[in-house]
């Protein structure tokens, strides 16, 4: 076969490289995203959650982030958290707990409460893919996460108390 028959071979099979790569590309993004979605991903446990105080009584579906990949993984990549959904990041003892949002799409409320499940500070709607630092300057046995406007929306203020098995309620 004389050569331009397998130049030309060769060109022809160039020219499909683009239209495959296009293809692979969109069969695998939502696979990828689909693996990086905590609210997909079952190996959270999930748990409910109930926080008393003068609004009456809210209940949250939760999950729990209870070892280090669980911690930080958190809610990114999530595009949509229901408004009786969050998530729970509970410590072994109190400590000064700090959060961020990278790779957080959505707006987040953060409470941070103590040993006994009392709300120690309410950070609300956590601008989302931030590297800024999210603090209480209290002690925390841990941190609920709930969609970005929610404590307002529930009346959920610094003293309520939260109710679940993580904390020691009297």
């Amino acid at each position: 076969m004389p050569p331009f028959h397998v130049t030309e071979a060769r060109g022809a099979s160039r020219r499909w490289l683009p239209a495959l790569w296009l293809l692979a590309s969109i069969l695998l993004v939502p696979l990828i995203a689909g693996a990086q979605q905590p609210a997909a991903n079952d190996s959270f446990p999930r748990s409910a959650l109930q926080i008393r105080g003068a609004h009456g009584l809210n209940w949250f579906n939760i999950r729990i982030a209870d070892t280090q990949e669980h911690r930080e993984l958190g809610l990114m990549f999530v595009t949509h958290l229901p408004s009786e959904e969050g998530m729970l990041f509970p410590e072994d003892k109190p400590q000064n707990i700090t959060m961020w949002m990278k790779n957080t799409l959505i707006p987040l409320d953060m409470l941070f409460i103590d040993t006994h499940g009392k709300i120690l500070c309410v950070i609300e709607n956590a601008k989302p893919e931030s590297l800024d630092i999210i603090r209480c300057d209290k002690p925390s046995k841990a941190v609920l996460e709930i969609g970005g406007g929610e404590a307002r929306r529930r009346g959920i203020k610094v003293g309520d108390t939260v109710v679940h098995a993580t904390f020691h309620n009297k």
